[in-house]
């Protein structure tokens, strides 16, 4: 079996639900029957103007997940403002991402600078470690930032992994992909894990793996939503996790 697990990321299914004033599609109805087809655990994105996920998502899918499955693992990723720190202390996360986003951005598209917030940074990571959570850091395939994330005290980096996966291209994702290769040997190197996220598909998910057999963790959202209205949510979690390697 892989090293590699699957958190599914739930804030595509929460968008889809806000366009109406109606319960469905169920955040923690999909995100349940994502853990039942085998996924190791969920990821929300709070943004402050609620456009997806919603605060109360969050207390609902901890109910969720401590109360029906204990052994999975709950990953809140956002910018570090004191509202969010307060929602995470309040959540009790096994993870706590954090992303360098601007509140008005739709997704994120690049990562942390961690020699330039070195100070906040480890006064966050300080703070996080406090109610017991582990933190990653969302950066580039840049090796001098995963190195900086182990200094300000992370477990872990997030590997922003748009510019391999949303290019067509194979030269230039040949190019990202050893990008992410060689950050990858500096990150693990300075001693910290490996997830990775953003533009990940069932096509170019087990390449990737494959040349980076050490990343913990993907948070894979858009696509895997977008793929659960053809195949379901439960089949389209049994292939993703096939294309991380599991047997």
């Amino acid at each position: 079996m892989s090293l590699t697990r699957l958190s599914v990321n739930v804030n595509a299914i929460a968008q889809l639900r806000n366009r109406r004033n109606l319960p469905w599609p169920s955040v923690t109805g999909l995100s349940a029957i994502a853990l039942e087809a085998g996924a190791y655990g969920i990821t929300v994105h709070p943004r402050p103007d609620e456009r997806h996920i919603r605060r109360t998502d969050v207390f609902e899918l901890v109910e969720l997940l401590r109360g029906d499955w204990p052994d999975k693992e709950f990953n809140i990723e956002g910018y570090p403002t004191e509202e969010f720190l307060v929602l995470c202390e309040r959540a009790r996360p096994d993870q706590v991402t954090l992303v360098p986003d601007d509140p008005g951005q739709s997704t994120s598209d690049h990562g942390w600078d961690t020699v330039a917030h070195a100070a906040m940074l480890t006064d966050v990571v300080t703070r996080i470690h406090g109610f017991g959570a582990r933190v990653s850091l969302f950066v580039d395939a840049d090796p001098v930032a995963a190195e900086g994330a182990a200094k300000v005290g992370a477990e872990r980096v997030e590997f922003y992994t748009g510019p391999y996966g949303h290019t067509f291209d194979a030269a230039v994702q040949s190019a990202e992909l050893a990008k992410l290769v060689t950050a990858a040997k500096a990150a693990t190197a300075a001693g910290l894990a490996l997830n990775a996220g953003h533009d990940l598909t069932l096509t170019n998910l087990p390449p990737l793996v494959a040349a980076i057999p050490e990343i913990a963790e993907v948070s894979i959202g858009h696509a895997l939503t977008a793929d659960a209205l053809v195949y379901g949510m439960a089949e389209t979690v049994r292939r993703y996790r096939a294309a991380c390697g599991e047997a």
